[in-house]
């Protein structure tokens, strides 16, 4: 089938963006897919999901091809209001002084075959050409298909929603198989016509979406139904070893074995298990006689991110990892057995891992809900994230399922800082200034920053904190504005560790917007000394 021009798709993410039901976001994808031949539909199915990647072209190149052809305080300026370079380069990008040959209209696959082996040096050029001979709707969906992060309401899984949806799927075989495929994803659209056999991830360590927990809230849950664990404070991870090959995997899907090789080294038995990537210490746990044995967070985050790991940083942060779930030992598939039947089976498998790097996270002995509230109360003391409860039941699903995991929480720590600088934001929040930072006092009168946050706030105080940064604007600095020192927020976060990235040496994780203290002078906000005896 002959591909379709880039307009097809551009129209789509014009009609995402403003169409707020999920439902219809669905109904939309779906009847693109319909519409659309292959390879394009799977180029944009890559677009949707983040995973398309591009890596000749970069937002820097695309400013300075932009600045090129109209005057940089514009541009700049124009990024400012639009909130969104894509958007503001498409609307600004002038006509060719000469016309470029009529080639057509431009395809997706056209687009991605030009772009996806070029050199960054060689990509400006090219990315200039496509841009030349496409209509601002085209040139909007062109930019945002290459430099990823579309911003336009639809999660990863919506759009595998949408592909399970348009073809009879069930969504969970699709993400089963998902991520042993590449885009554009010839077999699987082959699949889902009828036209070639389900592909399988046999042999090839792939990613299987993890099992998600619901917040507990308020409600109680009984215990003869329910096992509790603790909560540990690291990052979950997916340990996959099949034909000779490990893998480790975030939460989202990313492949983090370079920044964990040690880790990946010890993992030498065949099977996939689930659990919480620490480092040693002696922080986390420790006073409960549980385990303990994990530093801090704060700890772990010196090897976040890293691709090339050296001696001196696994020496210093030597990784290991708490495990509470297996979901394949060797060749069989765990997954649909009861919580408890894979319970018996992760704690015999765990013996045949090395000592060194592997443990089993402990189930918790309480007799009555009362008796957990007590040690869930105890978690900040004893330096864990608190509680997650599972019920015994429960066979390992991809996603939150209703009544099947929970996670009952440490209760935030809070502070009033005082709003310091303000950003616009991104997506429907462009128009707002939504992205706060805030700062505490030191003991010479001094507002030092301690962090920033842009959730938390309905969208009726978020118009009057806009309303607040565009009436106290002392400064501006590009799409930053400095504010008069008078407005008190409290923030809410869940812990705080050290940090060189800020003048305070202090940074919070995770905050918040817990209210906006109008009720309170400036003066009367936090001293960063404070925090300070918070750090962990």
């Amino acid at each position: 089938m002959r591909s379709l021009p880039m307009q097809a798709f551009a129209a789509l993410l014009d009609s995402l963006i403003y169409t707020r039901g999920r439902n219809a976001k669905l109904k939309l994808i779906v009847d693109y897919l319909h519409a659309t031949p292959d390879p394009d539909r799977g180029w944009a199915m890559a677009a949707l999901t983040g995973d398309l990647d591009l890596p000749g072209v970069k937002p820097a190149q695309i400013r300075a091809l932009i600045e090129a052809r109209v005057d940089p305080v514009l541009f700049r300026m124009s990024r400012d209001y639009v909130g969104d370079t894509a958007e503001t380069v498409a609307l600004l990008w002038p006509a060719p002084v000469v016309p470029p040959p009529d080639a057509g209209p431009l395809s997706i696959t056209a687009a991605v075959d030009a772009l996806r082996h070029l050199s960054r040096s060689d990509a400006p050029a090219v990315l200039a050409g496509m841009l030349d001979r496409l209509d601002a709707e085209e040139r909007f969906a062109l930019l945002k298909m290459a430099t990823g992060g579309l911003r336009i309401g639809v999660s990863a899984r919506l759009a595998k929603t949408a592909l399970a949806q348009a073809f009879g799927l069930d969504v969970d075989a699709v993400e089963e198989v998902w991520h042993g495929l590449s885009p554009p994803y010839a077999s699987l659209f082959a699949w889902a016509e009828g036209t070639g056999e389900q592909p399988t991830p046999a042999d090839v360590p792939v990613f299987r979406p993890f099992m998600l927990a619901h917040g507990l809230e308020d409600a109680q849950v009984d215990l003869a139904d329910y096992a509790a664990e603790r909560k540990w404070d690291g990052i979950r991870v997916q340990i996959v070893h099949v034909a000779g090959q490990t893998r480790l995997y975030s939460r989202t899907g990313d492949d983090v074995t370079g920044s964990f090789p040690d880790v990946a080294a010890a993992f030498t038995t065949p099977g996939t298990v689930d659990g919480e990537l620490l480092v040693k210490g002696e922080f986390q746990g420790g006073a409960l006689d549980d385990g303990g044995g994990a530093a801090s967070f704060n700890a772990l985050q010196q090897r976040l991110g890293r691709k090339q790991v050296s001696a001196k940083m696994l020496a210093d942060y030597p990784a290991f990892v708490r495990l509470y779930d297996i979901l394949f030992d060797g060749p069989e598939d765990l997954r649909e057995l009861p919580w408890h039947a894979r319970r018996e089976r992760l704690e015999a498998f765990v013996p045949r891992l090395d000592p060194d790097r592997f443990d089993l996270s402990q189930v918790i002995a309480a007799d009555s809900f009362t008796e957990l509230e007590a040690i869930r109360a105890g978690a900040r003391d004893a330096a864990i994230e608190g509680v997650m409860l599972k019920r015994r039941d429960s066979p390992y699903v991809g996603g939150r399922r209703a009544g099947l995991w929970y996670k009952w929480k440490r209760d935030p720590l809070t502070a009033d800082c005082v709003m310091m600088y303000a950003q616009r934001g991104n997506g429907r929040r462009s128009s707002y200034y939504s992205d706060y930072t805030f700062g505490c006092w030191t003991e010479e009168g001094e507002l030092l920053p301690v962090g920033k946050a842009y959730s938390g706030i309905t969208d009726e105080e978020l118009r009057m904190l806009d309303s607040f940064v565009r009436r106290h604007t002392v400064k501006r600095f590009g799409p930053v504005r400095e504010v008069e020192k008078t407005l008190v927020l409290e923030i809410a976060f869940d812990s705080i560790h050290t940090s060189t990235r800020h003048k305070s040496g202090v940074a919070m994780r995770f905050p918040r917007i817990a209210r906006i203290r109008t009720d309170k002078p400036a003066a009367e906000a936090d001293q960063v000394e404070t925090l300070r005896r918070l750090v962990t």
